[in-house]
């Protein structure tokens, strides 16, 4: 639909959704605790947190909770493509989409690999978070040329139906074609020569979810503020309810049907336990239908803490990347301070993607957290720094490619 058609509320004419820029910014600062771990905890390459049977509850809900995080990420990203064809014509926009889709996919195998790995050979790519972002948006660039309603038809099908792929994935015991797997099915391919390539973020569940966030902006633009809320509250509940009633039958939704366990903490664990590679149907409902929740909530939110994350909301690859760096030389030092040499760390594990990591070795949840905080609290001036930087040049074409 042309932007001219629209009815514009006044805050997105000059100003940024402030309850969108919230809720991107606490999953930006909560998907750093899911990192944090994986560079720090003791268990973080000798156990599965979910595991009902064996976890703690603080150790599954460190990871659980995180679990929020790329879901919203990539149904904001929809959302934010529609709120940016406010101002251009579905042209511009396409073209937008497809260029910057391209680029993220290069960052992620180059800049984000690196940041992630620590591997200076590039021995294994790894492609996830960026990556589902990156093809989910250059699909998006062709799909916005169609009409509306065949575009929320195709987002639908595609959530809704791709856990039908499961069947035929189970009747093959996950012998399929390559294409299949960054399609559906994740799976680490050997490419020669020593290198990998870890397919973790299948992309066809990510690209429906963006599709489903981009077609979300109607809600935005042509509703009032009154009424936009009643339908972020109205699809936050269905979206959890429908959660619900499928999880409980077991039927369809998810692979892997959850399983009464020796208590009822554990037994609830293993209902909330629901697959995110790649994204399950009842996955993105307990994600996003909690994340539509928040934008409901939290419309009206004020406050010093806000302010703060915010800023994080408003530059998020900024953040994405520096986070990266920054645990993977903390890690490096503290690797270093163990005893091991650097060569050893260099060499790295065979089949562990990252560098400088020993499986076993590490901290308890508390030395976790201590290092999450540090780092969230260390990279705000940056992000400040940044937010303003934007603000102040946006003359700057390429600001927005990152």
């Amino acid at each position: 639909m042309p932007a001219a058609t629209l009815q514009i509320p006044a805050e997105l004419k000059s100003n940024r959704i402030q309850s969108v820029d919230l809720l991107r910014g606490l999953v930006m600062i909560i998907m750093a605790l899911d990192h944090t771990r994986d560079f720090f905890h003791a268990g973080a390459f000798t156990g599965d947190p979910l595991d009902a049977a064996n976890t703690t509850a603080p150790l599954y809900f460190t990871r659980w909770i995180t679990h929020f995080c790329a879901p919203s990420f990539v149904f904001l990203a929809g959302l934010s493509a529609w709120l940016q064809g406010i101002r251009k014509s579905k042209r511009e926009l396409s073209r937008f989409l497809i260029t910057r889709g391209l680029w993220l996919m290069l960052l992620e195998v180059t800049v984000v690999n690196f940041g992630i790995t620590g591997d200076i050979y590039f021995s294994y790519f790894i492609l996830q978070t960026i990556w589902s972002i990156g093809i989910s948006m250059f699909f998006l660039g062709f799909v916005i040329l169609l009409p509306y309603q065949i575009i929320l038809s195709l987002g639908l099908l595609i959530v809704f139906g791709h856990n039908l792929l499961d069947n035929a994935e189970r009747a093959r015991q996950g012998a399929v074609p390559l294409w299949w797997n960054f399609l559906h099915l994740p799976k680490v391919v050997p490419l020669g020569g020593g290198r990998s390539l870890g397919i973790f973020y299948p992309f066809l569940p990510w690209t429906g979810l963006m599709i489903l966030g981009y077609c979300s902006g109607k809600i935005f633009t042509r509703y009032k503020p009154e009424q936009r809320n009643k339908i972020l509250l109205l699809l936050g509940i269905v979206a959890l309810l429908l959660f619900t009633v499928l999880r409980f039958i077991n039927v369809y939704g998810d692979p892997g049907s959850w399983s009464t366990q020796k208590n009822a903490m554990r037994t609830f664990f293993s209902f909330m336990n629901v697959q995110k590679y790649p994204p399950s149907l009842l996955f993105m409902c307990a994600t996003i239908g909690g994340a539509l929740l928040f934008l409901f909530f939290f419309r009206n939110a004020k406050g010093w803490w806000t302010k703060i994350i915010k800023v994080y909301g408003r530059v998020p690859f900024f953040y994405y990347i520096l986070h990266f760096y920054l645990l993977n030389m903390l890690s490096v030092i503290d690797y270093l301070r163990r005893g091991h040499t650097l060569a050893e760390g260099v060499k790295g594990i065979p089949g562990l993607p990252f560098k400088f990591t020993t499986p076993g070795e590490g901290y308890n949840l508390w030395v976790v957290y201590a290092v999450w905080i540090s780092v969230v609290v260390l990279l705000y001036p940056l992000c400040k720094w940044y937010d303003a930087y934007k603000l102040n040049h946006k003359e700057k074409w390429w600001l927005s490619y990152l």
